[in-house]
């Protein structure tokens, strides 16, 4: 497992923003939550945190690489999957 920090808007390692690795694939986790998850069955993005702030908002589009409006649309049409993360 490598636990990697995403890097702020300033190009400096986030403490509270990170990307586990592992052979079963990524995870984004902010502050401690799992937000998103990104393996060999797509993207899983946790139901409840998905889109919980700003500062999450703008660490989920460069995990994901896409904005917002891309993100709802993943969701709406089921190729992002929604489910609790964190139970």
């Amino acid at each position: 497992m490598i636990i990697t920090k995403m890097p702020t808007k300033f190009g400096n390692p986030s403490k509270d923003q990170v990307v586990i690795s592992s052979e079963l694939g990524q995870s984004f986790v902010s502050y401690g939550t799992t937000i998103a998850i990104r393996n060999t069955d797509g993207i899983t993005l946790d139901e409840n945190y998905w889109d919980y702030s700003a500062t999450t908002g703008s660490y989920r589009n460069q995990f994901l690489n896409e904005g917002i409006a891309e993100t709802r649309s993943k969701i709406a049409s089921g190729e992002y999957k929604l489910a609790d993360l964190n139970n």
